[in-house]
């Protein structure tokens, strides 16, 4: 059975473009790519997209723009981590060269830990593991291309299946 109309425990793919209000700038977009698929009601998508695609119906366009507290959240100070630049140095022995802005991975007990160098100093570096869209606003154009009612498997997975999910 097909469900038109975006709710809980229903997939849904969508087109969509993110971008800066204050600058215009793209962020994100599927353009050019396939539509994102999700599941809804499970915490795959960012709480604020979630609540305002509900509703939605199939083939409809919305715009709507979150504020940090519905997209990313606002910067975390206590995310902000000082380390003695000797962690890293089995990167500088390969011949990475630490730079300010730099996008690394941290592996911990918990998976991946995703930072960006914010400084380095002749003694340490300073590691920002905040999310890199934190403290910002967040402005969407979406396109709803598909709603269908989720399947029990999808539903206790937590995640989508088929084109665009996950295929396991």
């Amino acid at each position: 059975m097909t469900n038109k109309t975006v709710a809980n425990n229903t997939v849904v793919r969508v087109h969509y473009t993110g971008t800066l209000p204050d600058t215009g700038e793209v962020f994100d977009t599927s353009e050019g790519k396939d539509p994102l698929t999700f599941l809804v009601g499970h915490k795959n998508m960012i709480s604020g997209f979630e609540e305002e695609m509900m509703g939605a119906k199939l083939g409809e366009r919305r715009e709507f723009t979150l504020e940090p507290e519905r997209a990313y959240g606002h910067q975390n100070d206590e995310l902000v981590l000082e380390f003695p630049k000797s962690e890293f140095s089995h990167l500088e022995s390969s011949g990475v060269q630490i730079e300010i802005g730099m996008q690394l991975v941290a592996q911990t007990f918990e998976g991946p830990a995703p930072f960006i160098i914010r400084a380095v100093s002749e003694d340490s570096i300073t590691a920002d593991f905040n999310h890199a869209m934190a403290g910002k606003t967040l402005k969407f154009s979406v396109e709803v291309v598909e709603v269908r009612t989720a399947t029990d498997e999808e539903i206790n997975h937590g995640h989508a299946h088929g084109p665009g999910g996950v295929n396991h």
